[in-house]
């Protein structure tokens, strides 16, 4: 990580504003917790109907916002010789908030920056630890690996049943030794490094500036069967003087083993590794955190600036950005994280679904005793009339999985438009990006168009994944979390069988 001076190491996060000066020197920085779908691993199906063509956007559309908030006072901090929190992300799940955060505990081996984890009743806080102690050391260093003395910078999604963690991970505190790592576990406390320890990406060395950091700062988003991973790499040629930029690259392979694309001046295109050239910076900043927002059919991305949390807006393509920044204003001394479903989607207002969006992040706001950043608070802010329900394509994207109570007590999971009733809630809440506790009226007329019962079978097909069969769809899904909850079995078929089915929807994204 960043050494202070005097010998005393700097955290890797703590980047920003030495980034400014230009002095910034470089430290900090294939298994699976559930079994993976042996093909694409999105849990989607090949074929179906391409979207029809909408009409263009307008750019730089004006938001009104209202309803200004912050936490009283500090909502999170690691215990005892936890003397930086910074760099967290957030998660609502299950009528909580969980968030991970970088720290450092000296009883978690071996010495270096650490994640921590804890959860509150809201982004207010108080944050603890499960049952109610001291927040918890859940990774640490792993001596001898790419990540040997410092993990930090978490970003925490879940898909199906299992949750990943992108990192950085850091070795010592050495010139570009930043590269980023993934983990994944069943509940976001125990955690197993995935793709065989190894980081699934480093810096590009396309360009070597006075800020030698090299990569790190992930920020994960799953959508539409995609994985958007958000990052900062100071050798990446189209970063800034001092290294500021953020760069995004996308796969289907939540490890980013294959099929990846990297955006560049042209849009998303297909490169040989994750190692790509870095063609194209979406933000000019450092420690950045990525969201999709189906009510504003845009995503947001949160980045410091002088005045507090800047909130830029770009369309699903990364090719137009459709309304004017806004700012979440007050202290900050960090990056922040945006208070997200666990897809990495906002969160839906339950009481004004359509019109109503709401922007939380917690961030660091002032120095601390070791010169690095902590007081962890929240802040937000309501974006009034997004128009969420303007037209049936736009219904469509705001409660794109979303999952909610039927009329006859099952539960209704929407995924792009269309209405899945599913047996058990437990199903329903694997395979929803959220579960909200009652019915909402915008998506009260769309009819049935499957039913999953208990105890229907998971298929599976070497290579091409797994999915339920519906009718004569197959639908797809991303793991086999269901089997056990829907009282089910995996049914081996081979490949002509998946391939006589029509193509459903994948139900899990």
């Amino acid at each position: 990580m960043h050494p202070f001076r005097g010998g005393v190491r700097r955290p890797a996060r703590a980047l920003f504003a030495l980034a400014l000066s230009g002095v910034v020197v470089a430290g900090c920085s294939d298994s699976y917790a559930q079994t993976q779908a042996d093909g694409p691993g999105h849990g989607g199906i090949a074929g179906g109907k391409p979207a029809p063509a909408k009409p263009p956007r307008v750019a730089n559309v004006p938001l009104e916002t209202a309803k200004g908030r912050q936490s009283n006072g500090v909502v999170a901090a690691g215990a005892a010789d936890a003397v930086y929190n910074y760099g967290p992300t957030a998660m609502v799940e299950n009528g909580k908030t969980r968030l991970w955060w970088c720290s450092q505990y000296g009883s978690a081996a071996p010495p270096g920056d650490d994640i921590l984890y804890a959860e509150a009743p809201s982004a207010d806080g108080p944050f603890t630890g499960p049952g109610g102690g001291a927040p918890i050391a859940v990774l640490s260093g792993s001596p001898g690996a790419f990540d040997g003395v410092h993990t930090c910078d978490p970003s925490v999604l879940r898909v199906g049943g299992t949750y990943y963690l992108y990192y950085t991970g850091a070795a010592g505190d050495h010139a570009l030794g930043n590269a980023i790592g993934l983990a994944t576990s069943a509940d976001g406390i125990h955690w197993t490094r995935a793709a065989g320890g190894k980081p699934i990406l480093g810096p590009s060395h396309d360009v070597h500036r006075d800020n030698v950091y090299g990569a790190g700062q992930p920020s994960v988003v799953f959508l539409d069967g995609w994985y958007y991973l958000m990052f900062t790499d100071t050798t990446g040629r189209a970063a800034g003087w001092n290294g500021a930029g953020q760069f995004v690259i996308r796969s289907h392979d939540p490890a980013f083993r294959s099929g990846v694309e990297a955006l560049g001046e042209q849009g998303f295109a297909p490169v040989s590794s994750t190692s790509a050239p870095r063609e194209r910076s979406v933000v000019d900043g450092f420690s950045a955190d990525l969201e999709w927002v189906g009510a504003l059919d845009a995503f947001v991305i949160a980045h410091e600036t002088a005045a507090g949390t800047s909130l830029t807006f770009w369309d699903k393509d990364f090719t137009l950005q459709p309304y004017t920044p806004l700012v979440i204003p007050g202290a900050w001394k960090e990056g922040p994280g945006l208070v997200r479903r666990p897809d990495g989607h906002a969160p839906t207002s339950v009481t004004d679904p359509c019109d109503t969006v709401s922007f939380d992040v917690v961030r660091a706001t002032e120095i601390g005793s070791a010169g690095a950043p902590t007081g962890l608070k929240h802040f937000g802010l309501d974006v009034q009339g997004a128009g969420g329900c303007s037209s049936p394509d736009r219904v469509t994207t705001t409660f794109d999985g979303v999952a909610m109570p039927s009329p006859d007590r099952r539960m209704d999971l929407f995924r792009r438009g269309v209405r899945i009733r599913v047996d058990r809630r437990s199903v329903a809440a694997a395979l929803a990006g959220e579960v909200v506790d009652r019915p909402l009226a915008p998506v009260a007329g769309l009819p049935v168009k499957a039913t999953l019962k208990s105890g229907t079978n998971v298929v599976h097909s070497y290579g091409l994944g797994y999915g339920v069969v519906l009718g004569n769809e197959l639908y797809g899904l991303p793991d086999t979390t269901i089997v056990g909850l829907n009282g089910a079995e995996v049914t081996e078929i081979d490949p002509r069988q998946w391939d006589a089915y029509a193509p459903g929807l994948p139900l899990g994204g």
